[in-house]
């Protein structure tokens, strides 16, 4: 016998978005439910292999149910807003999977799922269905089974009724299983059913007089007193129940069982959807084609086939490197008319061969260009006239995204599989080397390596329309790809380090490491592990008894903001604060910057693009941007840091850069003249917020306005505020009100980011540069607060990096005849080292080129500074 699985898919898309935490894809659309939804229909058809199936689906108009009964399902929620989008989706996935989707006005997907079972079983088909609705039981025979998926132990159950489970289980048959229901009522659905009559008594009821009919007509037997005396009195209420809750098994729907086969859900149109949605975990159900097309690719081990190569290549071509432990040990070429050609030499000999190319005048398509920049200018080569770059491209389409690499292009623009770097060579342990996979899987690499780079050349022309449709267009050719030059050489250079005074710095933070545990364990009463947040949990919450601390599965939580708030409830608490960035500044800083520097006396960080969604740039092995500063201590490290021989450090730091750009973005021409007229911001809103001339402020006013200048720019709420001021709500929220009275235009560009946001979906910088936020639209309090938030400051923020990123080319670009360069981007501020008879000449080129970045309201303010080290410059 043939079988159908009939799936209510209102009921599994609303468990599975309870179920699963809000997600969303690359593309910003949530998709939790729709996850969540396919990970019970894969279990649930691996189980039954039906071979036809149909879900059904709500329409959202009356059914006839409301016709009769107006307050029919009257009490249920509104549908969430991160749920609403994903129904339509959900029926477009399964629309790719050639999945039937059943619908019909004025009937529920139960009469639905009702008719077709009925149906079914009367052609010999074994019918299957899956809700989890209980009112479902009424159809369960011994043909049809019901299967009601369920949350147990955060796992999800199945729980299987044929009609002697249901007898089993509730002491009455399916169809009695519909007067039990009249009975008890639904609240779930607002059926009245009769008062005080619960689950228990409706099922002795039923199996007593089988009916409500019956029931009511023998009332004056029915017990409890009460629910005999219910059963009279709401009869009409009892009968209209039984109406509401019977399943109509011949709904008028028109259905082809031929058509809802499953012999094609897993197609290449499935797949696409499937990485789109970035469903991962079922891509293994689909048997993929590494290859769409054949290609014509070459392999080249030797000098005259190289040479071959590069004499034929187009104007414009892609170029792979393959570099490893930073040695090149092949390139891939390709343009319009070669699929992709791997040249497979010694280092020098590549390098020789292919110099004339990477100087020469023909258009390069790359992928991460800065890191062939950098290599093969130690190598004593220039990279010329990039083109284009797919992985920034692809970047500031979608900077939510943390993969940019070959695999998600080819999945998301060209359609196309090509497995990941690690997918491929391994990864950590098990890693392949380049070597060894062209000794043994030559292949496998000439295949693997050329489908990169040709993703590379036909991604390309699809990218730059898609920059070009989203407005970012001038952004990307202005800024990001010039970028790459500024960024590589600073990488390049490098900043000097003192190695001794690294050790020393070590030294003096161990000293005090060793002091706090003395005074630590003095205040404990005992020794114990401070790093152990086990042993400090009981010390602190059990052993000591400080209230407010908060235990979870593992024990006492001791994380830094559980002890920030309880810093001054006991000494020891501070203590621990204390020992924690001391021991943070002597492993990460102290020890860890050691172990990097160079052979040359220098550490190189890598200065990353593509990392943040404000369009900051970050840096990473190691971070030389996140050297703590609010503590002196942390501030000495900077110290480390030298110039080399002959050279200075000159330091220029954009002033209050975010709050000049809300000023130009907002218009309050309030906040402009001040900043035409160089006053101190933060004493001019403490006046206008406290009602005191501006001569009057005192420190405290000046520092809680401050506070609120910053806190406005990132959309911080009165409790934040009255948190990290140590004042009541109330008074935090009157400072924020103070303020926008003051500045009303200030909280017009805010409301309006926001409502924009909620529209759009997006927010975007004074340059173009755009952030998806999903989370605008989310009914979950806290999230829903995230994306306003996000709304509010991304275009302030963001429209700050687009600046310090301006002012980083215009600086570099100055520079380039100069000994001095640029050595450090930290947020708003620039570090060049300067050779010292140029250092006059430079400090005018700094502050006229950070000063002239940007055309805002407002003068963009530099202060410079100039030191011996870092320290001694900032």
């Amino acid at each position: 016998m043939s079988k159908i699985m009939l799936i209510d898919g209102n009921s599994l898309i609303n468990r599975a978005f309870y179920a699963i935490p809000v997600l969303t894809d690359k593309n910003g659309e949530y998709t939790n439910a729709v996850y969540g939804f396919l990970n019970i229909f894969f279990k649930l058809f691996d189980e039954e292999k039906p071979e036809m199936c149909a879900v059904c689906f709500d329409v959202h108009q009356p059914t006839f149910r409301h016709l009769k009964y107006s307050e029919y399902k009257g009490t249920r929620r509104a549908m969430p807003e991160e749920l609403r989008p994903q129904v339509p989706l959900l029926k477009k996935v399964l629309g790719t999977m050639n999945i039937k989707t059943v619908e019909l006005g004025g009937y529920e997907a139960d009469d639905l799922l009702g008719t077709l079972a009925k149906r079914a079983e009367a052609s010999g088909i074994e019918p299957v269905i899956v809700s989890g609705d209980r009112d479902l039981l009424q159809l369960a025979t011994d043909t049809i089974l019901v299967r009601i998926p369920k949350t147990k132990g955060a796992q999800t159950v199945v729980e299987d009724y044929h009609a002697q489970q249901v007898l089993d289980t509730y002491g009455v048959t399916p169809l009695e299983f519909i007067e039990m229901k009249a009975l008890m009522g639904d609240t779930s659905d607002n059926v009245p059913g009769v008062p005080s009559v619960g689950e228990k008594t409706a099922a002795k009821i039923i199996q007593q007089f089988k009916t409500v009919e019956n029931a009511i007509a023998h009332a004056d037997e029915v017990k409890p007193k009460k629910a005999s005396e219910n059963l009279k009195a709401f009869e009409e209420q009892a009968l209209l129940s039984k109406w509401l809750v019977t399943i109509n098994t011949d709904a008028p729907i028109e259905f082809d069982f031929e058509s809802a086969k499953t012999d094609n859900m897993f197609n290449e149109t499935s797949l696409h959807e499937f990485k789109e949605h970035d469903f991962k975990s079922f891509l293994g159900r689909f048997e993929t084609k590494t290859e769409e097309k054949d290609m014509a690719f070459v392999f080249a081990d030797s000098i005259s086939g190289a040479e071959e190569i590069c004499a034929k290549i187009g104007e414009k071509f892609a170029c792979l490197p393959f570099i490893e432990d930073n040695r090149l040990e092949a390139v891939v070429l390709c343009d319009k008319d070669n699929d992709g050609a791997l040249i497979c030499l010694a280092e020098d000999e590549l390098l020789d061969i292919l110099k004339p190319l990477f100087e020469g005048e023909k258009a390069k398509i790359l992928h991460d260009a800065k890191a062939l920049y950098v290599y093969l200018k130690k190598h004593g080569i220039s990279l010329e006239n990039t083109a284009f770059d797919t992985m920034i491209a692809d970047y500031l389409l979608n900077p939510n995204k943390n993969d940019h690499s070959h695999s998600s292009i080819a999945d998301e623009h060209l359609h196309t599989d090509i497995q990941s770097d690690e997918q491929f060579f391994g990864k950590g342990k098990s890693r392949r080397t380049f070597a060894d996979m062209v000794m043994t899987q030559r292949a496998e690499v000439i295949n693997y390596l050329c489908r990169c780079c040709r993703t590379d050349f036909d991604a390309a022309d699809i990218l730059e329309k898609e920059l070009e449709e989203k407005e970012l267009t001038k952004l990307y050719y202005d800024i990001e790809l010039p970028l790459v030059y500024v960024l590589g050489d600073m990488e390049l250079y490098g900043m000097r380090a003192d190695k001794q005074g690294l050790i020393d710095y070590g030294n003096r933070l161990q000293v005090k490491t060793d002091e706090l545990t003395k005074e630590i364990y003095w205040l404990a009463g005992e020794e114990f592990n401070i790093n152990s947040p086990k042993q400090l949990g009981v010390i602190l919450f059990e052993k000591l008894g400080l209230k407010g601390g908060k235990k979870t599965k593992t024990g006492w939580s001791t994380s830094a903001d559980i002890l920030e708030k309880l810093a001054d409830k006991d000494e020891i608490v501070g203590k621990i604060l204390e020992y924690r960035s001391y021991t943070k500044l002597k492993s990460t800083y102290a020890d860890g910057l050691a172990e990097v520097i160079s052979q040359d006396g220098k550490i190189h960080s890598t200065f990353n693009q593509t990392i943040t969604a404000t369009g900051r740039i970050s840096s990473t092995e190691p971070n030389l941007q996140n050297i703590p500063i609010k503590m002196e201590l942390g501030r000495q490290l900077r110290k480390v840091f030298v110039p080399e021989d002959g050279y200075i450090f000159l330091d220029g730091d954009y002033s209050q850069i975010e709050l000049c750009v809300l000023a130009h973005i907002s218009g309050d021409e309030t906040l402009i003249n001040a900043f035409r007229n160089g006053q101190d911001i933060h004493r001019l809103t403490a006046s206008q917020v406290f009602n005191v001339p501006f001569d009057e402020v005192t420190p405290l006013q000046r520092s809680n306005a401050k506070a609120v200048n910053f806190g406005i720019v990132y959309g911080m709420s009165a409790f934040s505020l009255s948190q990290d001021l140590g004042i009541s709500r109330a008074e935090a929220e009157s400072y924020i009100e103070g303020y926008f009275a003051k500045y009303p235009k200030v909280k017009e560009y805010l409301d309006n980011s926001v409502d924009s946001a909620r529209k759009t979906g997006l927010a975007r910088t004074a340059y173009g540069r755009l952030r998806y936020i999903p989370e605008i639209s989310s009914s979950n309090f806290n999230l829903r607060g995230f994306g306003e938030r996000v709304a509010m400051n991304m275009p302030i923020q963001g429209t700050a990096a687009d600046i310090i990123k301006i002012a980083m080319l215009r600086v570099h670009k100055a520079l380039a005849n100069h000994k001095s360069r640029l050595v450090l981007q930290v947020h708003d501020e620039l570090l060049l080292e300067v050779y010292k008879p140029e250092l006059e000449e430079v400090r005018q080129i700094l502050l006229h080129e950070m000063g002239e970045a940007a055309k805002l309201s407002v003068p963009l303010v530099v202060d410079i500074h100039e030191g011996e080290t870092w320290y001694d410059a900032k």
